[in-house]
């Protein structure tokens, strides 16, 4: 038996807000033209209402919630307004929600906009000695003695194709399918402007990650969308045209990832249009999962020998992305590296903390390592097999501010990865709605009537803005460190969580 459709959504009730904000202005102005004239006061009043939900709906596009949702949206903004009141009271903290607080939440938001002002009274923080921070210097530098930020991807091989990024941080694996095009233009739009790097996700063709001339690392995810076989193994030809795109940087072979290691991609039915699933090869109507591995990658051996086909097939730098879960498995891995003297030029550590897709909810809780402990531990071994310089270092999970960014790098990253800071920047909610296809401010879903709300121009702005905020902080935390270079952030950069808050 089918299930009762749910009529009571944002939407619906939207529509009945509208109608009803006609009929009430009809109606008073009928009973003040037949009754009582001082009904048409309340006509006045239902039309200047009427007059800013007209306004909010087709005219401004700053805001995506009061674009979809007229004047209803207003509730939103009043209830924030008044929320620290509230909550100080009787609802969660400013630093108790999750998966991002409403702290970190509003710094995104502010960088974003460009309207980013100074903290008072303090830091909300717990300072308790189990928390990482970062070692101050007595004698910070002046930042014009700083070198500028530069990261050169193939340098290794002497790749004549090799890519330079100049800033600290890279847009994480999105696809066209788990965000909508307008969002994917936006990201992309924006990453232009500010001059980084967008990666695709596994999507299959990358066609609205291309409208917009960003670079792009393109994702192989382990199902292959948009270069495999029938069979589900590589189809090099299909690879090679993809790689020949001007925009197209670079590889990532997906072989896991934080949202859900040792699962592969999961994409709901509800979010699979008949672009997405032409663009996939998939059918419509079913969720679509993809391989829990690569069909090639069934050893340490044969792990190897695909990394280093899918580099000869493309002619660029490629490199992998998984979350920590054996570190055994990893460090026989890193050992069949160098004894093929066959390394990717980049791996890219996602924490278990990271995701933003759709993911059964053990994997996101119960499996992996989280982001800190896993760098920590693969800069051990690169040290212990001596391929310290053999291939650039990523890390992903939670880096949503310039902080946490630069303790990365401390940790060994080369540089940063980040998807929900970007999903932030262009006006995520976090209303936990992305694998519904509902989300209110049109960012992950492909419904036309939420996705109006979303202006590419203005939010790909954001994009840059928070590019440019969290690059300006970067310069400024490594002069406060005392470091003229990038390079020379390590682990003595970091104050470790101690046994005891008097530790020392």
């Amino acid at each position: 038996m089918k299930s009762k459709k749910n009529i009571l959504t944002l939407e619906n009730i939207t529509r009945s807000f509208n109608v009803g904000l006609l009929l009430f202005m009809a109606g008073s102005g009928f009973a003040g033209w037949f009754w009582d004239v001082k009904w048409l006061w309340l006509t006045l009043a239902f039309f200047i209402f009427n007059l800013l939900n007209f306004y909010f709906l087709f005219f401004q596009s700053r805001h995506s919630l009061l674009k979809n949702f007229g004047l209803l949206a207003l509730f939103r903004y009043f209830f924030e307004s008044i929320g620290p009141e509230f909550r100080q009271y009787l609802y969660s903290s400013d630093t108790e929600e999750k998966p991002f607080n409403r702290m970190e939440r509003a710094d995104v938001y502010k960088k974003a906009k460009n309207k980013e002002k100074s903290s008072a009274f303090g830091s909300l923080l717990n300072f308790d000695g189990t928390e990482l921070k970062l070692k101050h210097s007595f004698y910070p530098v002046d930042q014009s003695h700083i070198q500028p930020f530069q990261v050169c991807f193939g340098e290794e091989r002497g790749l004549a194709q090799s890519y330079t990024i100049t800033k600290a941080v890279l847009i994480s694996a999105m696809s066209y399918g788990a965000l909508g095009k307008k969002a994917i233009q936006a990201l992309s739009r924006g990453a232009k402007k500010a001059g980084v790097p967008l990666n695709t996700g596994e999507g299959g063709y990358p066609k609205y990650h291309l409208t917009e001339g960003a670079d792009l690392i393109f994702q192989m995810g382990t199902a292959k969308f948009g270069v495999r076989k029938s069979d589900g193994s590589l189809d090099p030809e299909l690879l090679e045209k993809i790689s020949a795109l001007e925009s197209v940087k670079m590889i990532e072979i997906k072989l896991s990832q934080g949202a859900k290691p040792g699962k592969g991609g999961l994409l709901p039915k509800e979010k699979i249009t008949e672009e997405i699933a032409e663009l996939r090869g998939v059918p419509q109507g079913e969720d679509v999962i993809s391989p829990p591995g690569h069909k090639e990658c069934q050893s340490p051996e044969s792990t190897v020998r695909f990394i280093r086909k899918v580099q000869d097939i493309s002619g660029l730098p490629t490199g992998i992305k998984f979350c920590l879960g054996s570190v055994r498995e990893l460090e026989h891995i890193l050992y069949e590296m160098k004894k093929q003297n066959s390394y990717p030029d980049y791996i890219a550590i996602d924490g278990s903390e990271g995701g933003t897709g759709a993911a059964p909810k053990t994997f996101m809780d119960d499996l992996g390592y989280a982001l800190f402990p896993a760098l920590h531990k693969m800069t051990d071994l690169m040290e212990k097999h001596e391929i310290k310089n053999k291939f650039k270092l990523l890390a992903a999970g939670k880096l949503i501010g310039a902080g946490k960014q630069i303790m990365a790098l401390s940790m060994g990253a080369s540089a940063v990865y980040t998807a929900r800071g970007f999903m932030l920047a262009i006006g995520c909610l976090q209303a936990l709605k992305c694998n519904n296809n509902t989300c209110p401010v049109g960012i992950t879903t492909h419904s036309e009537s939420l996705q109006k709300g979303l202006d590419i121009e203005e939010k790909s702005e954001r994009v840059k803005n928070y590019v440019l905020n969290l690059d300006r902080y970067h310069y400024e935390l490594l002069s406060g460190l005392g470091k003229t270079r990038f390079s020379d952030l390590d682990k003595e950069s970091l104050i470790f969580p101690q046994p005891s808050y008097w530790a020392l």
